[in-house]
């Protein structure tokens, strides 16, 4: 039991460094921008836009990996080892409501950060899809009206020959 306790300890513990260093890659990230702001002032607002959306990894997704997976993973490694405790040995199965009490408190709060968490993410990447539809769309646009321009080029070039060759 006790190589139970030093086993989560030490979880615990490497997880908070984890979430030390995320906390340090974040802020260097945000300070990056900030920075970067500062030089992009001049260049036009589509620019802007595009970069801002082909960004690889965001606040949200550092969050997601930074809060909600080592927060599933240590809860549902304790729900585990009391399971397997349980089976194990039988003084904790005496003890098991304490320890599903223990893991529904832990588990309340987890649920509910976890879902908010969700739904930011799943609003960012809604945000995304739909700022790649309309990129999509533009690029669709342009592409129909430079057929169209090439193909009245075209007429026209043809019409120039034509009344070039019925004037001689």
């Amino acid at each position: 039991m006790e190589w139970a306790i030093k086993l989560l300890e030490l979880v615990a513990v490497t997880c908070a460094i984890v979430a030390s260093l995320m906390a340090i890659v974040v802020m260097s990230a945000i300070v990056g921008k900030a920075l970067k702001r500062t030089e992009v002032k001049t260049e036009k607002r589509i620019e802007i836009m595009s970069k801002q959306a082909s960004e690889g990894i965001t606040f949200n997704d550092i969050f997601m990996f930074m809060i909600a997976v080592p927060l599933v993973l240590l809860w549902v490694g304790f729900a585990g080892f009391v399971i397997h405790s349980g089976l194990n040995d039988a003084a904790v199965l005496e003890q098991i409501e304490g320890y599903t009490t223990l893991i529904a408190i832990l588990g309340g709060p987890a649920l509910l950060i976890i879902k908010d968490a969700l739904d930011v993410w799943k609003q960012e990447q809604a945000e995304k899809t739909a700022f790649y539809k309309v990129k999509a769309q533009a690029v669709i646009d342009y592409n129909d009206h430079a057929q169209k321009q090439s193909q009245m080029i075209e007429t026209k070039a043809q019409e120039q020959e034509h009344k070039m060759e019925s004037k001689e």
